[in-house]
């Protein structure tokens, strides 16, 4: 889909508040929390600010976002028996609807005394990431967002997960275009155009690039037990180059957080 200035306007909207949201539980995320009791706070945030979580029910999803400790590469679904853990590294993945707009949005958070590799691993995520949306503009080719991802990640010795990938959205929560995070020629033919909206959302792994899913179906996790980050903006093309809808307006979009 191509969006208007109307929508763009939607978007800012959503975007931000999807960013305060993840601001706002930045206080909460340490070690001793539950994944559940993080799930709950998302979820009064949103419905206090009149949104919707997106994730609940979608395909059957239990929660209200996700969160991935860990090795879980994405989609882990929060428990009342999983508790933050000093040295826990966890991504926390929402998706606000507002006025039927879509702002989907994630950050890495670190609990006390994490392992420099793990650091690192952060790092190199939010980098590629946000190099990546640094050349989005009309007339680039969609490859050249996998390309530098890849090219930066596997650089550092890590691995990028190919399972997964960014989406279109706007007013659909997942639509085209795919938005892979590694080079394929394929992703050639697709051009950027103005008005294109979609997410970037690299997964990276300190191991192998393979997962395999628990029986829940959702949770995704890394084939050798190595750690995995992510981050993810919602972006959008403009005229000139690009617009981050999802970006923290307290400037909290990378750790360590300043409370």
């Amino acid at each position: 889909m191509i969006y208007d200035k109307k929508d763009f306007e939607g978007l800012r909207r959503v975007g931000r508040l999807a960013a305060d949201t993840l601001d706002y539980i930045t206080d909460f995320v340490s070690a001793g929390i539950s994944t559940y009791d993080i799930d709950k706070i998302v979820a009064e945030y949103t419905k206090k600010h009149n949104a919707i979580c997106a994730p609940l029910h979608y395909h059957g999803y239990p929660k209200n976002c996700c969160i991935s400790v860990n090795d879980v590469i994405c989609h882990g679904i929060p428990s009342k028996h999983e508790y933050l853990n000093d040295g826990d590294i966890v991504n926390i993945d929402i998706t606000t609807i507002l006025d039927g707009y879509y702002g989907d949005t994630s950050r890495m958070f670190l609990i006390g005394n994490v392992s420099e590799r793990a650091r690192e691993l952060v790092d190199i995520t939010y980098n590629s990431m946000m190099n990546a949306i640094s050349i989005c503009k009309p007339g680039v080719k969609l490859s050249e967002i996998g390309k530098i991802i890849q090219t930066m990640c596997e650089r550092e010795g890590f691995s990028v997960v190919r399972d997964f990938c960014g989406h279109g959205t706007g007013k659909i929560f997942h639509d085209e275009p795919q938005v892979l995070h590694y080079y394929t020629k394929e992703a050639e033919n697709t051009i950027l155009k103005e008005g294109m909206v979609f997410t970037i959302e690299p997964m990276i792994n300190t191991g192998d690039w393979q997962m395999y899913v628990e029986d829940n179906d959702w949770t995704a996790r890394t084939i050798d037990g190595g750690l995995s980050a992510q981050f993810e903006h919602t972006i959008g093309i403009t005229k000139n180059g690009v617009e981050i809808f999802t970006k923290s307006q307290r400037g909290l979009n990378k750790p360590p957080y300043k409370k």
